[in-house]
């Protein structure tokens, strides 16, 4: 898979929060996305994740046949600031929700429910309602939902903020075990991941990205 964002620019209503942005990645890379509150990272992802409208740019998706009939929403995961969880429901239901929603891309096939939560630590506990766990629980679980259904790229905001060192540990290990699999990776971050050979994107804002930052 190949994945190509060229001259991106997008606003926030009337304000221009960045501009000039191109990357290219390709399967089992990373782009870890660095640089001060404000300069883009978040509405970036957003805007990969189809939540948001660039203002400029192309984004494609390419498979290993050439062909580019992809649009990149459909086949990405998004964990964004907020879990995405009901707090009413079971931690089962939850995810039983997710699954069924998103479905399995072409490729691959998700972890079953338990599965998931063994992967996350936190096994035997999925017929808790959501809202009864603390909050690093329910990051964990927020978490899995990237493992119930199978999608090639991960979009990634802030996904550890919060955590502990060995929370940090074993989603470092989760996002490389995707990679190994051949899946990519693009997260945004103020703290290390663990990940190895991650390419960096500093954002600089409305100004475009700064001087040195890898490209395509």
């Amino acid at each position: 898979m190949h994945l190509h964002a060229s001259d991106l620019a997008a606003r926030r209503g009337e304000e221009l929060i960045f501009e000039g942005v191109s990357f290219a990645l390709v399967s089992g890379e990373a782009l870890v996305l660095t640089g001060k509150n404000g300069s883009g990272k978040s509405t970036l992802l957003r805007v990969l994740a189809g939540l948001l409208r660039q203002e400029t740019g192309t984004i494609t998706v390419m498979d290993a046949n050439g062909a580019t009939d992809f649009r990149l929403p459909e086949i990405s995961h998004y964990l964004g600031h907020r879990n995405a969880m009901k707090s009413e429901l079971t931690v089962e239901e939850n995810l039983v929700f997710w699954r069924r929603y998103l479905g399995n891309a072409d490729g691959g096939t998700g972890m079953s429910i338990e599965e998931a939560a063994d992967a996350v630590g936190l096994s035997g506990i999925t017929h808790l309602p959501f809202g009864y766990l603390s909050a690093g629980q329910q990051r964990r679980f927020a978490f899995a939902k990237l493992l119930v259904s199978h999608r090639p790229v991960w979009i990634l905001d802030e996904p550890t903020a919060a955590l502990d060192a060995s929370a940090d540990q074993l989603f470092a290990g989760l996002i490389e075990a995707h990679r190994a699999a051949g899946g990519i990776v693009i997260a945004a971050t103020h703290q290390p991941l663990g990940l190895s050979d991650a390419r960096e994107l500093r954002m600089a804002g409305f100004s475009g990205v700064s001087a040195g930052v890898w490209g395509w």
